[in-house]
């Protein structure tokens, strides 16, 4: 049975939001030795509207720097990051919720930052499956419930946008799985344009419709797969697997 309650009346249409990042350069500098580190350089990406593209790596490869630059949390030395004004949903590694308040508030003040109806947090908590959980704090939810928040409020707020930072890089793997699936009937019922950032490969194969392979210093491009493969899809898809044994081949 689905974890998730489908309510297609109440959806926004598919984004036409596209992610453009062109010739764009990021330097560093090391707060001990104060030598420059190079994490991109003339890097350039597309994410077409209603894509959901993962960025796989090892660390250090500057994921999380590229999905930074997109969520305008830094600045390029060089190039354009364009994305044009849309509604961003952001999911982290933390789920970053405010334990002082119960959980349908972390959500409604999400909402209510995006001027819209904060009452939509219920509907948002019954869609991951936390509705018993809504008047409880973060404290007594388990990890695996916390992140389950801090995806409900990344989708609530109806974003063009969502942006996903291993969002679950900390949970053990059973709880990982159970995430993972749980994000791709999301992403079925309210597609959106996503940018995945995600040392896992197979997790990378699982929900994206491209993946992107860094590696290097400055990174570059060392590989690009284009999943073939419709949702919902299973992590034992054979498919998927080859792909996670040539995602790995290529770090």
């Amino acid at each position: 049975m689905s974890e998730i309650a489908s309510e297609p009346s109440a959806l926004r249409a598919p984004t036409t939001t596209r992610v453009r990042l062109d010739g764009i350069g990021k330097t560093f500098v090391d707060a001990r030795s104060g030598a420059p580190q190079h994490v991109l350089a003339d890097f350039s990406l597309t994410v077409d509207p209603g894509e959901l593209v993962a960025v796989v790596g090892a660390s250090g490869t500057g994921k999380t720097t590229l999905l930074h630059l997109v969520a305008g949390l830094v600045q390029p030395d060089t190039g354009t990051v364009d994305i044009g004004a849309p509604q961003l949903g952001v999911v982290f590694q933390q789920p970053r919720l405010l334990d002082w308040l119960p959980v349908r508030q972390n959500v409604a003040l999400a909402l209510e930052a995006a001027g819209l109806d904060p009452a939509a947090a219920d509907d948002m908590l019954a869609a991951v499956g936390l509705t018993e959980y809504a008047g409880s704090y973060p404290t007594v939810l388990s990890g695996g419930q916390r992140q389950r928040v801090a995806v409900a409020r990344a989708f609530a707020v109806e974003p063009d946008l969502v942006l996903l930072d291993e969002p679950f890089s900390a949970l053990d793997e059973l709880t990982a799985r159970k995430l993972r699936l749980l994000l791709q009937e999301l992403w079925m019922q309210r597609p959106r344009t996503g940018l995945l950032v995600t040392h896992n490969p197979l997790e990378a194969a699982l929900l994206a419709d491209r993946v992107i392979v860094l590696a290097g210093r400055p990174a570059q491009v060392a590989a690009e797969y284009r999943v073939d493969r419709d949702r919902p899809r299973s992590a034992e898809d054979p498919h998927l697997f080859d792909l996670h044994s040539r995602i790995v081949a290529a770090l």
